[in-house]
């Protein structure tokens, strides 16, 4: 007896954990895939004429869907990219011993527990036509003022400059840790050489904190995919003409804006984008370990 207790023990302890799994994870995945081959879906009623491929045949010739798998991608590789490199240069500056290191850590931090919304309200005044500051900045290098957000040639480029900003955080402070794990004998012994500063960075710090800034990589990357939050605060929408649809924009387009809502075609578009995400972020994997520096502890 005392030995089935012992067995079941480590279950009871998990199952708390798994049921949540299973209900709030597991049923609405499988429900979604299902729901997706259903044609012509009535939630309410939950009928539906048969089983088929009419929802995504809808959808891949729906000229707004093929507009936000663009949007998606282009803001993916633009600012994940361009947020890595630069949370490099800032966590790195922030590893060293300056004045106020404390002081500037907390506040790259900051503006991650800060509502989406007041800072999407703070960047929407920033990129005011006539009084914003990032207009005034650029007109000091002899640029006209850009109407970031009533110019539909203009709205992606806002999108992708606010994007860019709200994953700084996030990615500043794990880039940060994994810089603080790295052993400082390592640049003891490059100066002690007469390494550079620049070759310093290049030959240890970057290749020791590969491992890291392929983890945030590929986090952002399924983050970025999910673009949703930050059209509202900037465009209360996508956009001004209608050109910055995203790929969940465009579910919550037909789960709450129509009447009636089109269910089993935002379920296909939700599996579209769950295979755009995963097969990215395979692909970025695969391409992270071919490329990797060291392997089986050797260099």
């Amino acid at each position: 007896m005392k030995r089935r207790i012992e067995k079941i023990e480590p279950i009871l302890f998990i199952a708390p954990a798994l049921i949540g799994i299973i209900v709030f994870t597991l049923y609405p995945f499988i429900n979604v895939i299902i729901m997706a081959f259903k044609e012509d879906y009535n939630f309410l009623t939950t009928e539906f004429t048969k089983f088929g491929l009419k929802n995504f045949e809808i959808i891949f010739n729906d000229p707004y869907f093929i507009q936000a798998m663009k949007n998606s991608f282009m803001y993916v590789l633009i600012v994940v990219p361009v947020s890595t490199a630069i949370s490099v240069i800032i966590a790195n500056l922030l590893n060293q011993n300056i004045r106020f290191k404390a002081f500037l850590q907390t506040s790259y931090f900051l503006p991650m527990v800060t509502s989406i919304t007041a800072v999407g309200m703070a960047w929407k005044f920033m990129f005011n036509y006539q009084n914003g500051i990032i207009n005034y900045v650029l007109s000091f290098f002899g640029v006209d003022a850009i109407n970031w957000l009533q110019n539909p040639n203009y709205n992606f480029l806002a999108l992708v400059i606010y994007g860019i900003w709200s994953i700084l955080p996030f990615t500043i402070i794990v880039l940060l840790s994994g810089l603080q794990n790295i052993n400082p004998l390592y640049y003891t012994a490059a100066k002690v050489d007469g390494a550079k500063a620049f070759k310093i960075f290049q030959r240890i710090t970057l290749p020791l904190l590969a491992p890291t800034i392929g983890l945030v990589m590929v986090i952002n990357t399924i983050s970025t995919f999910k673009v949703f939050n930050e059209l509202f605060p900037l465009f209360q929408g996508p956009g001004i003409a209608y050109n910055l649809f995203t790929v969940v924009y465009y579910i919550y387009y037909h789960f709450r804006s129509l009447t009636p809502p089109k269910y089993g075609i935002a379920a296909a578009a939700a599996i579209i984008l769950f295979f755009m995400i995963l097969i990215f972020t395979s692909l970025q994997i695969y391409i992270q370990k071919k490329g990797s520096v060291y392997k089986d502890g050797k260099n």
